[in-house]
């Protein structure tokens, strides 16, 4: 077995497509999410489902060739590993000046093109959240960047890793400590289904821009 390829589909891809597993001491399954964990490791897909399949099948006995010990609820385990690691990047990138916190200054970051991503509160509004959005299009419409939008943690969760209170609205600016956070925020969105705001934002630029071409 190709040390990549996953133990679900048996279709081989990159690490950061994947999430590792290894056989720890008491011969329970053990999430590798930093990939760095010593020994013989085996990959699964990473996203909710296949983890869930892996289990369901008794896969990972299969895969170590051994009676291994799957965790009741691995997929939710995995779920909160890289919920807190995705967090604890946040708090560097507050750290190293890389936020914009609140409606007027995320949105001000996103106009300027200065956003990597933005970040909505579970508790955001629909209306907060739209005028974000309507800037995210009106970047695009004016050749700036597509700035994704998450909204994976809760106004508590955000609150905490930023060290503010009650915040609802967050945008990463550009620069290393930007980049570092937005991948761990990809890996938990991908590892839950994707974005549905984001997929919305993307359909109505594409919208506006077939119409924009009928009228010429």
């Amino acid at each position: 077995m190709n040390d990549r390829t996953c133990i679900v589909t048996r279709r081989q891809a990159e690490p950061d497509e994947l999430i590792r597993f290894v056989v720890g001491p008491d011969s329970g399954v053990v999430p590798d999410i930093k990939k760095n964990l010593p020994g013989r490791g085996c990959w699964v897909t990473a996203d909710r489902l296949h983890i869930d399949k892996a289990a369901a099948k008794n896969l990972f006995a299969r895969a170590f060739k051994a009676q291994v010990t799957v965790p009741t609820d691995l997929g939710g385990m995995v779920d909160g590993l890289l919920s807190r690691y995705a967090l604890g990047m946040l708090g560097l990138a507050r750290k190293a000046g890389a936020i914009a916190l609140g409606a007027t200054k995320v949105e001000s970051a996103v106009r300027g093109g200065l956003a990597l991503f933005v970040l909505h509160a579970t508790e955001a509004s629909d209306d907060g959240v739209r005028k974000i959005s309507q800037a995210r299009r009106a970047t695009v419409h004016l050749g700036g960047p597509a700035i994704p939008a998450y909204k994976l943690f809760s106004k508590a969760e955000l609150s905490l890793a930023l060290g503010g209170t009650n915040v609802i609205h967050a945008a990463v600016l550009a620069g290393d400590a930007g980049r570092a956070v937005q991948k761990r925020m990809v890996a938990l969105d991908r590892y839950r289904g994707g974005s549905p705001d984001d997929l919305a934002m993307l359909a109505a630029v594409a919208d506006e821009d077939d119409a924009a071409e009928d009228v010429e």
